[in-house]
């Protein structure tokens, strides 16, 4: 699957089974998943249980997904909000695009008091497609 591909999967799954915003990356009650896990899911095919267990096994999980993490930075992309960057060693800072649109989906922006619904979420990653669809459009011409 291509990123377009992965990323129109994606909006189906949570379309399907609900955009999880709580605890962990997948409901323990419900088959809703997090923004970041539907991209897994879609990419991968797979949920694995860790999603709703475990918060640091899960991001290592997703950062190995060279294909999830290229959709994910697409939707991240798409966003109004910069991606903030965390120090990993003295000097070398790197993108957390993982915190970037999890916490986009799931929390308030500021002077909102509830965060963008399910059709938003969805329509921003519609926006991601349609963002790589115009650049490859552009390349190829």
């Amino acid at each position: 699957m291509n990123t377009v591909e992965i990323l129109e999967e994606t909006a189906h799954i949570i379309h399907t089974y609900g955009l999880h915003r709580g605890e962990q990356f997948a409901a323990n009650d419900s088959d809703a998943v997090d923004i970041c896990a539907a991209v897994y899911l879609a990419a991968q095919g797979t949920c694995p249980p860790e999603f709703s267990t475990d918060e640091t096994t899960s991001l290592a999980i997703i950062e190995a997904s060279a294909p999830t993490m290229t959709a994910i930075k697409a939707i991240s992309d798409a966003l109004d909000s910069s991606v903030c960057e965390s120090e990993i060693v003295p000097g070398l800072w790197v993108p957390e695009y993982i915190e970037h649109v999890s916490n986009w989906a799931a929390t308030p922006p500021i002077g909102e008091k509830t965060p963008p619904t399910v059709s938003e979420v969805i329509g921003r990653i519609h926006r991601a497609v349609n963002n790589l669809r115009s650049h490859t459009t552009k390349s190829a011409a």
